[in-house]
């Protein structure tokens, strides 16, 4: 049986941001089977900001997964996730999701502040 995410980018735009301010998550899909491990990537090109955080959305429900700070990942207990990276303009914060189920199917957001 084949797990099938589709994964969703988030585009944050704030006030006095330029278009030039930009996140950007990829893969825009994964397809793996379960036990197996997925990645997703993100970064920004905001000076300013140096956090990004996580969230899945199943069910039209969001749970929130952690979070980097500058170089340090912060994911939530018992939900089976790494997050690794940097969080500064123009690096990528990788969310790891460690043995995928069918449960782990979601769109998997990421953000910038």
């Amino acid at each position: 049986m084949i797990v099938v995410f589709c994964i969703a980018l988030n585009v944050i735009l704030v006030s006095g941001s330029s278009l030039s301010d930009r996140v950007y998550q990829t893969p825009a899909h994964v397809f793996n089977k379960p036990k197996e491990m997925a990645k997703i990537n993100c970064s920004h090109s905001i000076d300013s900001y140096n956090q990004i955080l996580w969230y899945k959305q199943s069910n039209r429900q969001l749970q929130f997964l952690g979070y980097m700070f500058s170089t340090s990942g912060n994911p939530e207990a018992g939900l089976g996730v790494k997050i690794e990276g940097s969080a500064e303009k123009d690096q990528n914060c990788t969310l790891t999701i460690e043995e995928l189920s069918l449960s782990s199917s979601a769109v998997y957001f990421c953000a910038a502040r």
